[in-house]
């Protein structure tokens, strides 16, 4: 059984990104979990304030998730053509100190999906992320490419995303991932 963590990269209360993420929880591969977690809460990365106070509680909690999961997804708005600064601010700080960088992403598998309400996804913001990830060290799944644009037309009013052919496509996203998280299975 594959177990997931997926980081929405938004703070927005009805995010695509966010809406993209729930949406997976109920498409998974049988024998296998998605746990959704927030980056809400996490201050801006401050070294006076990690040298002062440590790695803040809500820091603390997502890293030690990933620590214990098969596989990391990315759910990563694009703003103004690249990765959205909270979301960057979010894995700087997963990514303290130095010491912890590969307990946290050495060797695991990560995949991106993103969501934009605009005509060409989250292809550039996707692309961002590949030095950032490069630089950790995750092992990351290139067998498919998700994003979904328009989104502003996929979801409800409630922010569930409600369109069958993402839904769809989402599932086969998944299915592969998880088999590849499954080949790179630590212990």
């Amino acid at each position: 059984m594959a177990r997931l963590v997926g980081i929405s990269g938004s703070l927005r209360s009805k995010s695509f990104n966010t809406a993209l993420l729930n949406a997976a929880v109920g498409l998974m591969p049988a024998g296998s979990e998605l746990a959704v977690h927030s980056i809400r809460g996490i201050p801006l990365y401050d070294a006076d304030v990690e040298k002062a106070e440590g790695i803040p509680a809500a820091v603390s909690a997502l890293k030690e998730a990933v620590a214990a999961c098969d596989g990391l997804l990315l759910a990563t708005p694009e703003y103004s053509n690249s990765i959205p600064g909270v979301f960057k601010n979010a894995i700087d700080w997963m990514a303290r100190p130095d010491s912890d960088v590969a307990r946290i992403f050495g060797g695991r598998p990560v995949a991106l999906i993103g969501a934009s309400p605009g005509n060409f996804g989250t292809n550039l913001s996707q692309v961002a992320w590949l030095p950032v990830l490069r630089t950790l060290g995750t092992d990351l799944w290139t067998g498919q490419k998700f994003f979904a644009t328009r989104a502003h037309t996929l979801v409800d009013a409630e922010g569930v995303l409600a369109d069958e052919k993402t839904k769809e496509r989402l599932g086969n996203f998944l299915a592969g991932f998880v088999a590849f998280a499954e080949t790179r299975r630590k212990g």
